[in-house]
């Protein structure tokens, strides 16, 4: 028989330090809660994640030495149990059997919101399939803040992560990227990134791109260019430190030529009435169907003129 999870039930309250001050945690209600953790300010904890934290019966955690620094820092005194690809098999049934005796559990990564790019997903999905309630505390995330200070498109964004390791599936996988109409976001090491500029100036195209390195901490470092400028720099440049997210901008539409006008409305008009192939080729090109008419009038004039 299940636990009942209604909000009825409730866990011990801890306590957590803010400012100096011991503050009590209000209780915590049972179920998985996936809690962001600061990228590199400890200062970017919110008040949600500190009480979630300081009331967890649990703090699942990638590695407990990085979540100890941010526990012993706010004076949280939680159970800290590492959960990570390499004994993800082994933890997962214990944390589930914590989960359906009816615990509360909190999820987090060495930084930023778990699930991006660390093992949270198959735990959340296998308590979602036993009927464990699943919470987020949202926060920091390393993807959206270099996104805010990056200068590109934010109205639509892909998150790519890592890229392949090996030099032809990297390759493969940048083709598949390069016709998303999004900004793209990558994340990347200090030693594959001036590799990997290369590679996306290549695949992609001369695109506007930045690089942000050791975001949110003391030297934190934004450089903006474009693909091939950033490549070109980070290939003679000394190797840099600490976690890196590169952004890359949406295709940049390539405006019709005069001669892809003429050639597009010369084989509309084969077949098709000046407006119906006005209409066609300003459509499939994207320009104002005022100027494409009015070309395409003149071409039909021409060529009755010639034909009489």
């Amino acid at each position: 028989m299940r636990p009942d999870f209604s909000p009825s039930i409730v866990v011990a309250e801890h306590s957590y330090l803010l400012h100096g001050q011991r503050l009590t945690a209000p209780s915590l209600l049972p179920g998985l809660h996936v809690v962001a953790t600061p990228i590199g300010n400890l200062q970017d904890i919110t008040l949600r994640a500190l009480t979630t934290l300081a009331a967890a019966d649990l703090i699942v955690c990638e590695d407990t030495r990085v979540t100890s620094r941010l526990t012993n820092h706010y004076g949280i005194s939680a159970q800290l149990l590492a959960y990570n690809d390499h004994n993800a098999p082994r933890v997962r049934p214990q944390i589930l059997e914590r989960l359906t005796s009816g615990q509360g559990v909190a999820l987090v990564s060495d930084a930023g919101t778990p699930m991006v790019s660390d093992p949270g997903f198959k735990l959340v999905r296998e308590a979602i399939e036993e009927n464990i309630p699943v919470f987020a505390a949202p926060g920091p995330s390393a993807a959206l803040a270099a996104l805010a200070v990056a200068g590109l498109p934010t109205d639509r964004f892909f998150f790519e992560g890592f890229l392949p390791n090996k030099d032809g599936a990297r390759s493969n996988r940048l083709a598949e990227l390069k016709t998303v109409p999004a900004t793209l976001i990558f994340y990347e090491s200090g030693p594959r990134l001036a590799d990997s500029l290369a590679a996306m100036a290549t695949a992609l195209g001369n695109r506007a791109a930045s690089v942000a390195r050791e975001l949110t901490k003391t030297y934190e470092t934004v450089y903006r260019g474009t693909l091939v400028s950033l490549a070109t720099d980070f290939a003679i440049a000394d190797e840099p430190r600490g976690e890196i997210v590169v952004v890359v901008g949406p295709p940049v539409e390539e405006k019709a030529s005069a001669d892809d006008i003429e050639a597009s409305l010369a084989a509309a008009l084969d077949t098709l009435s000046v407006k119906d192939a006005a209409a066609a080729v300003s459509a499939r090109l994207g320009l104002p169907k005022r100027d494409v008419y009015a070309r395409a009038v003149e071409m039909a004039s021409e060529r009755r003129s010639r034909a009489s």
